[in-house]
């Protein structure tokens, strides 16, 4: 994103804070529990003003983020080419600030990275392992997406939700970079997402990872993808997934929703980004009907447990409360939680936003319940 990419690696490190408090678990079916804030772990962090129109309960740590995002004064994403776009500040640089400012403590991570090039159908796509240090496993696998509307965004820019699952699952993390758009248009990510989940059920043992435990997990676009390989799975009659955990999934191209309305002018993502990201990534607007795109459409029977993670203030809110209906509907089981007051792309600011916390744990708790 921001070209001065030696900075993102630290940055990304900061925010990947363990954690191990939680709200309590309640299991549903096709309900979203809706979770409070716990503010006090970072009472120092203060807006300098009132919360935003758009986000009138906003919490005050996402609202600082959110705060220093926009002191940078970047042009709007939808206005820009998608190489411009790539250099914008993101909401890691914010969160970076705010980690300085504020001397919150760095963690030794208890990860070791190794980086891997698979071959895929025109090209290579990238992956980067996270393994937990001090055990020979094997480990259970999770395999993860980011997010960035198929078009920004890398490995680095997502590096805190990645680590803080490896280290809180205990679990070996691959952390696929698929090819984004506009130069890689529709399917290809969701053709690279697919084959870096085969290489990994054939590999997995390598990996220090047992083939019998493996989970996707995405968020965003990512968690579009992810849901998208537990299909392609089913269909080819390979191994599907334990468990499947999609943080705000884009899964439907309809932009009326009640949540597009009401956070039509939020950030960090706004409805205008995402009729930027669609052009970006479809070749014609049609395309946002096929079930790849519009999971609510797909046939979801035979799918694996689901974990959805879905943020109030957030155009793609309701995107993740449809497929969980969907979902269950199909006699798929589903929990899924609402984190009220906190944004897109709230998952991995467990450094400063407590909300971040409460979600990377409650997710880790689902997926270790899952490779019991």
């Amino acid at each position: 994103m921001k070209s001065n990419l030696l900075r993102l690696p630290i940055a990304a490190l900061v925010l990947a804070i363990s954690v191990s408090a939680c709200t309590s678990d309640k299991k549903t079916t096709n309900a979203t529990d809706s979770i409070p804030s716990d503010s006090s772990a970072n009472a120092s962090l203060k807006p300098a003003g009132p919360p935003p129109e758009w986000g009138q309960s906003i919490k005050p740590e996402m609202q600082s983020v959110i705060e220093k995002l926009v002191s940078y004064g970047d042009k709007p994403i939808e206005t820009l080419s998608a190489a411009d776009a790539r250099k914008n500040h993101i909401p890691t640089d914010a969160v970076m600030a705010l980690v300085e400012a504020n001397k919150i403590t760095i963690p030794t991570p208890k990860v070791d990275t190794s980086g891997k090039d698979i071959e895929v159908t025109g090209g290579k796509v990238h992956l980067r392992i996270y393994t937990p240090k001090g055990g020979n496993g094997p480990y259970p696998v999770i395999v993860y997406y980011h997010g960035g509307g198929f078009v920004i965004a890398n490995l680095d820019v997502y590096n805190a939700s990645a680590q803080a699952l490896a280290e809180q699952v205990n679990a070996v993390v691959v952390s696929v970079a698929y090819r984004l758009a506009p130069e890689n248009k529709f399917p290809t990510a969701h053709n690279d997402a697919f084959t870096a989940y085969e290489w990994v059920v054939k590999n997995a043992v390598s990996l220090k990872g047992d083939p019998a435990k493996i989970a996707v997990v995405g968020e965003s676009a990512g968690g579009n993808l992810a849901a998208n390989v537990s299909i392609a799975a089913r269909d080819k009659n390979i191994m599907v997934p334990v468990h499947q955990v999609l943080v705000y999934p884009i899964a439907q191209a309809n932009m009326n929703t009640e949540s597009y309305k009401m956070y039509e002018n939020a950030k960090p993502l706004n409805k205008a980004m995402m009729t930027w990201f669609t052009e970006q990534y479809l070749t014609t607007m049609i395309e946002g009907q096929n079930p790849k795109i519009s999971l609510v459409n797909a046939k979801l029977k035979g799918l694996p447990p689901t974990t959805i993670i879905t943020a109030e203030i957030d155009p793609l809110h309701d995107d993740g409360t449809m497929l969980a209906n969907k979902l269950a509907d199909a006699g798929v089981k589903v929990n899924s939680r609402n984190y009220e007051g906190v944004t897109h792309e709230f998952f991995g600011m467990a450094a400063v936003v407590p909300e971040a916390k409460a979600a990377q744990a409650y997710a880790a708790d689902q997926l270790k319940a899952a490779f019991k």
